[in-house]
């Protein structure tokens, strides 16, 4: 009895909910196996009778057999495979002519997909961007055997963090391969272009000439370069390329709010704020805080606030020149310790602008294994820099590293190239001594740097003491 009458209870519970909700529960399933998102999903009379049907634009499982679907109610009427994932779909109306049914655009990668009848009919792929300068050199230097793989990939690696310009899809699959595999794909890719081609992130449609729900619509492209393209339903050529440029928002003619917007292609956007439009005020309150009202409660003058006044005000002058007496032995210590690093060679940068370099040391780890990176930086303007040695002097009988003498390769300007090794420590007393760069050794035969022009740094490392 006790069963029954929470059974009758829980279901009286879901009918009052149901009756006082604002949605009907037209249809439930958990199974209908679709994988998609908002952006790819459009309602339209695909068929010119009245009906709407529902467009899907599905990735499948796991990113896996993405396809179109078409569903009217619950029922999938047509699934049609995709040649990509899908990022948008909408659906516009592209021509006067009768039946006036609408096409449906899918955007995939750079490219647009127009589907009429549901069948293919056109496809529109964005125009390729300008490659980076850099990245184009760099190839053609592989193109003719000047550079090896190992070098290109450390130097590709330099340019896609710090370019503006992003790599080609070419250069970023070549960073993601194995030593092993470098060789092969370099002589497989070596003698092709280079190409830059953005991906579409969004995608809406534009009334043509007017604003009528069977107007002739555009297509509006949102692109991963920071774009805007309208294309023309018929010909699918690009109308207007627009990236917003500088805003102006005030009094224009007659109309007290209007927003004046020009774009990087000249182009002139006016926009009117409506009488009627209504905004909804935020929560916070607008102004300075409450709290900047309130009066602090500041304490009285105690007597060694005032003697310590009375003093500087009598001893100003002398504790100004104690000041400045020590501000300049400060900086005497400095030019003292900046002459010692650059006789004993322990400044990291090169004092010559003949081998412009900057080092700098960074050690890792409790011991007693450390990890030793050292990171070196071609500080000239536009020279590269080809052919240094850098080796490290230590006492072999408190370390033992693995590599200490490394062969650097070019050395682009501006871009810091890691150099690591590991440094272990022989010693269980806690003695500790030091590490010190030697180099970069420049070969130039017997023209070769002096010691002291050369950039060095130094680390010290200490294993823990043990218990």
């Amino acid at each position: 009895m006790a069963a029954a009458s929470s059974s009758d209870c829980d279901s009286g519970r879901a009918e009052s909910n149901e009756a006082s909700s604002k949605w009907l529960d037209a249809h439930y399933d958990p199974m209908a196996n679709i994988h998609t998102f908002s952006a790819c999903l459009a309602l339209a009379d695909l068929h010119g009778d009245g009906e709407y049907k529902l467009v899907v634009g599905d990735l499948g499982p796991g990113g896996q057999h993405p396809c179109l679907k078409v569903l009217k109610g619950p029922t999938v009427l047509t699934e049609t495979p995709l040649p990509a994932l899908p990022a948008a779909a909408a659906t516009f109306l592209m021509e006067q002519h009768e039946p006036r049914t609408p096409a449906l655009a899918l955007a995939s990668g750079p490219c647009v997909y127009v589907y009429k009848n549901l069948r293919p009919y056109f496809k529109f792929s964005l125009p390729q961007l300008p490659p980076n300068p850099l990245e184009l050199d760099l190839w053609n230097q592989a193109k003719e055997d000047r550079i090896d793989p190992l070098t290109l990939k450390e130097m590709l690696e330099g340019i896609r963090e710090k370019a503006e310009v992003p790599l080609s899809v070419q250069s970023l699959r070549f960073l993601q391969l194995e030593l092993s595999e470098m060789e092969a794909f370099v002589s497989q890719h070596k003698s092709k272009s280079i190409k830059r081609q953005t991906v579409i992130t969004t995608m809406t449609t534009l009334k043509k000439n007017l604003a009528d729900e069977d107007a002739v619509s555009c297509l509006v492209l949102g692109t991963e370069n920071k774009e805007l393209l309208v294309l023309d339903p018929e010909a699918f050529t690009i109308l207007t390329k627009d990236a917003v440029t500088s805003l102006c928002f005030g009094r224009y003619g007659r109309e007290d709010n209007t927003l004046i917007m020009t774009t990087r292609g000249a182009g002139l956007i006016i926009k009117i704020l409506k009488r009627t439009a209504v905004f909804v005020e935020a929560g916070g309150e607008a102004g300075p805080p409450a709290a900047q009202a309130m009066k602090l409660s500041v304490p009285r003058k105690t007597r060694l606030y005032v003697d310590q006044t009375l003093r500087e005000r009598e001893a100003g002058t002398a504790m100004h020149r104690t000041f400045q007496t020590d501000l300049y032995l400060l900086r005497l210590r400095a030019a003292r310790a900046y002459v010692q690093a650059l006789e004993s060679s322990l400044n990291p940068v090169s004092v010559t602008t003949r081998e412009p370099l900057k080092l700098h040391a960074v050690v890792q780890g409790l011991g007693p294994t450390f990890k030793l990176t050292l990171h070196l930086q071609n500080t000239s303007a536009a020279r590269p820099i080809l052919g240094l040695l850098v080796c490290f002097l230590y006492n072999e009988v408190l370390y033992a590293l693995p590599r200490a003498f490394f062969k650097v390769p070019l050395l682009v300007p501006g871009l810091s190239y890691p150099l690591e090794t590991f440094v272990e420590s022989l010693n269980d007393k806690g003695i500790s001594d030091i590490i010190k760069v030697g180099g970069p050794l420049v070969l130039h035969g017997e023209d070769s740097e002096s010691e002291g022009d050369k950039a060095s740094d130094t680390r010290y490392l200490q294993p823990p003491q043990p218990l």
